[in-house]
């Protein structure tokens, strides 16, 4: 299975996936009839135009920002350092992409499918990412602040170094994920699913994990200052050892006498 194959570490660097797939040059006088027949198909509920297939296109630096592209195709391409800045890519394929560096602050990306993308060091802020597919995603260092994704499924995904302060997290799926030196203050972690999820060094001053599920998670070295942690679930008294700071934190009732 792809997926099992994506799990182990010798296959973190995600990109390389995307680069090995041939890609093709697109002038941006093609890439403007593209888009204009994509438009066409969206506004026309396909009755009219086409569906763009941007798949394993070179898009590298290109400006993409305020463009509806919602249901584009767009998997495998290189989009390093492009500008999708408050682009419309609900529902976009986006597999394998290379978002390396990549500007997407307040784009919509409700539904994409994003899994074994490489989004490192990309600026997403205040991104709607709501029930999108980020499975195995790199995420190393990318600005998430004030996202939304809550429902996304971002097991396995990278997220170290990551700044996701105020992001909105609530039910997503972190199984796995990796979140080693992650900035989480303020983040709404509700209900989230972060079973073996790596916290390492973290962040999660005042963050809100009432109901999350922590079971086996590292928090070694992480600060939970202020930290609404009641009623989350598979937490024990093993896991706030190493902890960094637990001051004004919440516990689960189990869990707030000392041993």
């Amino acid at each position: 299975m792809v997926k099992a194959r994506l799990s182990e570490p010798s296959l973190a660097p995600h990109g390389e996936a995307a680069r090995s797939t041939r890609l093709h040059a697109v002038s941006p006088e093609e890439l403007a009839r593209i888009l204009a027949a994509h438009r066409l198909y969206i506004e026309t509920s396909r009755e009219r135009g086409t569906r763009a297939n941007l798949s394993a296109a070179d898009l590298a630096g290109r400006d993409l920002s305020g463009r509806l592209l919602r249901r584009i195709k767009l998997d495998h391409a290189l989009l390093r350092n492009a500008n999708l800045a408050d682009a419309d890519l609900q529902q976009a394929n986006l597999i394998g992409a290379d978002l390396r560096g990549a500007r997407l602050a307040g784009a919509d990306l409700g539904g994409a499918r994003i899994s074994g993308a490489n989004l490192e060091a990309a600026d997403i802020e205040a991104a709607i990412l709501v029930g999108a597919d980020l499975e195995f995603a790199v995420l190393a260092k990318a600005v998430l602040r004030r996202a939304r994704l809550r429902g996304a499924d971002m097991s396995g995904v990278n997220l170290d170094g990551a700044d996701l302060r105020e992001a909105d997290l609530r039910e997503a799926n972190l199984r796995g994920a990796s979140l080693r030196q992650a900035r989480l203050d303020h983040a709404d972690l509700r209900a989230a699913r972060l079973g073996g999820a790596f916290l390492n060094g973290a962040s999660l001053r005042a963050a809100d994990l009432r109901g999350a599920y922590l079971r086996v998670a590292r928090l070694d070295g992480a600060d939970l200052s202020a930290a609404d942690l009641r009623n989350a679930e598979g937490l024990v008294n093993a896991q706030l050892g190493p902890v960094l700071c637990l001051t004004d934190a919440r516990l689960p009732a189990k869990l707030s006498a000392k041993e």
